[in-house]
């Protein structure tokens, strides 16, 4: 009886080891058969990449300047009598626009012209008496002498006069006056600032590398915040013939018309020189360069191969595409696309987002607005 027991237990427990083994092998076996299939397709952005001309740039900061720019001052103290312009407006050359109190100026050439007309007197009279030796000849140059000097003051009193009187020293649009009626002027006090903005310049700095790219009349191209996607045009006019010793970098000027006087002196310009001829460059997105310390790099889509060297088909028939990690060499960049020197050929697709879940040789698939994108003709 005990014998029966024992081998009843024995049989009991080898049932329930083999049911745990098969339950075990059956999970190993739901595992193997998971692993063994494909991982699904990343879904990724792709744009082919194109060859197209390329105009080289240099781009740079500068600061606009007026084609012609002074605040006015008074050479001579004195005191205002009349204000001749009114602050804001366009003015001309030689326009008067400050009048100083002169009274004690005229009053001064009055009697300098009275003693310039006595010395011309005498010295009428003392040129007919030289002639008859009635008196010196040393005489004669005493009294030429006077006449010089009488002419002298009345030329010096003019002067100072004329200086009594502000006059614009070129046309253009003078400022906010500073000064108003019965103010006391001293020498160097600002009136207004005059400037000429029917040209600007624009002063820029480029590194020392550039200077064989410049010459005088080359193209710029510039914007300002002012105006937000506004561009103005210009050319160079002048470049500094020396290097500045501590930023290793050379002055460049730049000169473009200013029609409605739209821009205005002292504004911060981003510009672009616009260097000559076109070259044609491989392009493409700037999203589709991966930057690392190891170097940039694409990755590029192909289509996965089998041993037969024919492409493999999904279960829908279309081809299975996988990526390569490519390091390639870029140039400028420029309004969302950079240039690839090399590493990458036009016609070759690119992924452009979702670069960060890629690896070599993942699964991929082109995700429909962007395969639609692709699909479209190019557009001239």
């Amino acid at each position: 009886m005990l014998l029966r027991r024992m081998l009843i237990m024995l049989g009991v427990v080898a049932l329930v080891v083999l049911a745990l083994a098969a339950y075990k092998g059956f999970s190993i076996y739901q595992q193997v058969q998971k692993f063994s299939v494909p991982p699904p397709a990343i879904s990724v952005d792709a744009e082919r990449a194109v060859e197209q001309p390329w105009q080289s740039r240099l781009p740079a900061i500068g600061s606009l300047k007026a084609f012609q720019g002074v605040d006015l001052t008074v050479e001579v103290g004195g005191t205002v009598r009349d204000v001749l312009f009114r602050s804001g407006e366009q003015v001309t050359q030689n326009q008067p626009l400050i009048q100083m109190d002169n009274d004690v100026e005229r009053a001064n050439l009055a009697t300098a012209e009275a003693a310039l007309g006595l010395a011309r007197v005498e010295f009428e009279r003392g040129r007919s008496l030289v002639n008859r030796q009635s008196i010196s000849k040393s005489e004669f140059d005493r009294l030429s002498a006077e006449l010089q000097q009488a002419n002298a003051s009345v030329a010096q009193l003019n002067a100072l006069l004329a200086k009594k009187r502000i006059l614009a020293p070129f046309a253009g649009t003078i400022g906010i006056r500073q000064v108003d009626v019965g103010d006391y002027l001293s020498s160097g006090t600002i009136i207004a600032t005059l400037q000429d903005v029917s040209k600007l310049y624009v002063d820029f700095f480029l590194p020392e590398q550039a200077v064989p790219k410049l010459a005088v009349d080359e193209r710029i191209r510039l914007s300002v915040a002012a105006y937000p996607g506004e561009q103005f045009e210009g050319a160079i006019v002048a470049i500094n013939p020396k290097v500045e010793d501590a930023t290793r970098n050379v002055q460049v000027r730049a000169i473009l018309e200013n029609q409605d006087a739209r821009l205005l002196p002292g504004m911060f310009a981003n510009l672009e020189v616009l260097l000559p001829g076109e070259t044609q460059h491989v392009v493409v997105p700037e999203t589709a360069i991966t930057y690392t310390l190891y170097g940039n790099s694409v990755y590029v889509i192909e289509e996965k191969q089998g041993e037969d060297q024919q492409p493999i088909k999904d279960d829908k028939g279309q081809p299975q595409l996988v990526v390569e990690r490519r390091f390639v060499e870029t140039g400028e960049r420029r309004d969302g696309l950079v240039v690839v020197l090399k590493g990458l050929k036009a016609g070759e697709q690119v992924v452009t987002a979702g670069q960060l879940k890629l690896d070599n040789g993942a699964h991929v698939a082109i995700a429909e607005d962007s395969a639609s994108a692709n699909s479209q003709p190019d557009v001239e």
